[in-house]
């Protein structure tokens, strides 16, 4: 009698894991399907013959990253069609006489970030299908710049993002050890400049830091997307240096600070507003520094750096809110305040609220999460 009860025991235990095991097969299939919808919804309304600004290159990083959990070749031939558009190239003048570093969206700002970002799709591609003519540009343009003695390249934030893993990338391809070196060196300027000591958060650049720039109840002011622009960027740089690297340690320690500030920071609603400190400045729902922190955070989780007691549940939360707020039936990601650098007070962000950069982040955070389930036994 009692072998009998413990044969049903057993049985039922094997069951409840199979039925366990599932479940996770068909979450992972869910978050496969949700990043397939949003990304072909995204490719089926625009057309890859744009320029290579950042907005644009911000949408690749997301695709490719995409491409390389399920090798979608519509996905890879997407981004090699936009880089051909593009020459293969960022912003376009030759006369390095000229090359300039400050704003600026025509050709001779070679040097400014933004129209930088596009080479890590660049090499991305090359790694997969290597041509010299795929990376010519890049290495032109980077090993110019870290030939400079300049080491103020990156004064706002969102550049942290946009060439920090180009030089990670290019050192790993080229294994030019001044990449590492001029990386800390223009990582340690920006630091010096919006690094907040206190809060462990950056300052989308030196206009707003506290207490000249306060937000409307008086308090310290830190862009969602700003610090995600550099959370992200954190992780794409741990993720291809060395381990060896003797600045590694100082990425870490800048990383891991964030993740304990960005977690404290987020509403019940799964999102962080948009002026992470103050709700009420800018109130109500926004995806991209949403899903940029939820990818850093599914990323360290995945990579060993954070634990996954302390920081699951609020990667799951932002996930959910991702998954079934951002994410409308039609595949449109929703809720992304438009391109700018600041929360505003007033401006409408809604269901019909999307941009490219905001469907890449998108893309990043469900990548990892769907690496998460699939690391689970």
């Amino acid at each position: 009698m009692r072998k009998i009860k413990l044969l049903q025991v057993v049985t039922a235990l094997i069951l409840l894991l199979a039925v366990v095991k599932e479940t996770t097969a068909q979450t992972k299939e869910t978050i496969l399907s949700q990043l397939n919808l949003a990304n072909n919804y995204w490719q089926a309304t625009n057309k890859p013959q744009v320029r290579a600004f950042w907005d644009h290159a911000a949408y690749q990083t997301g695709n490719m990253e995409l491409y390389a959990l399920g090798k979608n070749e519509a996905y890879r031939k997407y981004a090699e069609d936009w880089a051909e558009h593009n020459q293969w190239m960022g912003a376009k003048s030759s006369d390095q006489s000229k090359w300039k570093y400050s704003y600026g969206e025509t050709d001779d700002y070679v040097l400014f970030g933004d129209w930088q970002i596009c080479f890590q799709t660049y090499i991305d591609l090359y790694n997969l299908q290597p041509a010299a003519y795929k990376i010519a540009r890049a290495k032109e343009v980077m090993q110019f710049e870290i030939s400079t003695a300049k080491n103020d390249y990156w004064w706002w934030a969102d550049g942290l993002y946009m060439v920090m893993p180009v030089m990670t990338k290019l050192y790993k391809l080229t294994g030019d050890q001044k990449y590492s070196e001029k990386l800390f060196e223009y990582f340690m300027y920006a630091n010096s400049i919006m690094y907040d000591q206190e809060e462990k958060l950056y300052y989308r650049d030196a206009k707003y830091i506290y207490p000249k720039h306060k937000s409307t109840n008086g308090k310290k002011d830190f862009w969602a997307r700003g610090d995600g622009w550099v959370f992200a960027g954190l992780a794409k740089v741990l993720k291809d240096l060395p381990e060896n690297d003797p600045h590694r340690k100082e990425y870490l320690t800048k990383y891991k600070n964030m993740a304990k500030a960005i977690a404290k920071s987020q509403q019940k609603e799964g999102y962080w507003t948009r002026s992470m400190l103050d709700p009420e400045h800018a109130p109500g729902a926004e995806t991209s520094g949403t899903a940029f922190f939820t990818y850093g955070l599914l990323w360290g989780i995945n990579n060993g750096h954070l634990k996954a007691k302390t920081y699951l549940p609020t990667a799951k939360k932002a996930w959910k809110y991702l998954s079934e707020t951002a994410l409308q039936p039609d595949g449109k990601i929703g809720y992304v305040q438009p391109i700018g650098e600041k929360a505003i007070p007033g401006q409408v962000v809604n269901a019909s609220s999307t941009s490219n950069f905001g469907v890449g982040a998108f893309l990043l955070a469900g990548c990892e999460m769907y690496r998460y389930l699939s690391d689970q036994k």
